[in-house]
């Protein structure tokens, strides 16, 4: 049995599942299937938000402690899924362990959506949500283009590293900006208010929300807390960069109502 090559399963399938948008106790759940595999007397992992902790021991081996930091996140379902069903196949011996890491290694390097599958999907999100809310075609074309505007700037932003802190309150300030380009001074668009509703949604942190939720059920109440947390900054920082441009514009035109 190559339990270290176990081991190493154990960490890559937690490392994408996490960075990927899983929850920390399926994660936790993932990497303790794969090394109860191994029958040895200690298996323990602790997962937060950002790292892997995960011990291997018994008395048949020297014990095995790793740590891995995962700093970047982003939200890519397809790869938990495909994580989640190589683990479950391997811990059904449907697969051997060094098929599974094969495969593990497949979907870390899988790549992400393209630029432009992304600025279009997020076009459509942002315009179908302002329809949902009431729109009409005019404020769904205005959304349209502001939530393909927003994917611009994301992938711009992740290509220089830059902080989605920074990224959040500059999205907020680019709807609010365009929201009042297009109904005020080109009047393509009829309802301000929900022009920035609908385009606001694709920046709404929900699964980080969601996760919270579900890691404090589960009992995991340090990433239940952290993500929480991380979900009212998101929220409070988008807040930040629409209310800045609309103050503004209330106040450069003479305290017009908007």
């Amino acid at each position: 049995m190559n339990y270290k090559l176990i081991f190493k399963s154990a960490i890559l399938s937690g490392e994408i599942m996490l960075r990927n948008g899983a929850e920390t106790y399926r994660v936790e759940d993932t990497i303790n299937r794969i090394l109860k595999t191994t029958n040895f007397q200690v298996i323990e992992s602790f997962v937060t938000p950002t790292g892997i902790f995960a011990t291997l021991d018994d008395p048949t081996i020297e014990m095995i402690t790793y740590v891995k930091r995962v700093n970047k996140r982003t939200i890519h379902l397809s790869k938990v899924e495909l994580t989640n069903d190589i683990s479950r196949k391997y811990c059904t011996n449907q697969l051997t362990i060094e098929e599974a890491y094969e495969k593990l290694l497949e979907v870390k390097g899988k790549p992400t959506y393209s630029n432009m599958l992304t600025i279009l999907s997020t076009g459509l999100a942002a315009g179908f949500f302002t329809t949902v809310f009431s729109g009409n075609i005019k404020d769904f074309i205005v959304s349209s283009i502001i939530g393909a505007n927003l994917a611009i700037i994301d992938i711009f932003f992740k290509k220089l590293n830059i902080y989605k802190f920074f990224y959040d309150i500059v999205g907020g300030c680019l709807i609010a900006l365009f929201s009042i380009l297009f109904t005020k001074l080109i009047p393509l668009g009829t309802n301000l208010n929900l022009i920035i509703i609908g385009s606001i949604m694709p920046l709404v942190p929900g699964v980080a929300f969601t996760n919270a939720i579900r890691d404090t059920i589960e009992g995991n109440l340090l990433s239940g807390i952290s993500r929480g947390v991380e979900a009212l900054i998101v929220a409070a920082s988008i807040a930040t960069g629409v209310g800045v441009v609309l103050k503004l514009y209330y106040l450069l035109s003479g305290g017009i109502a908007i």
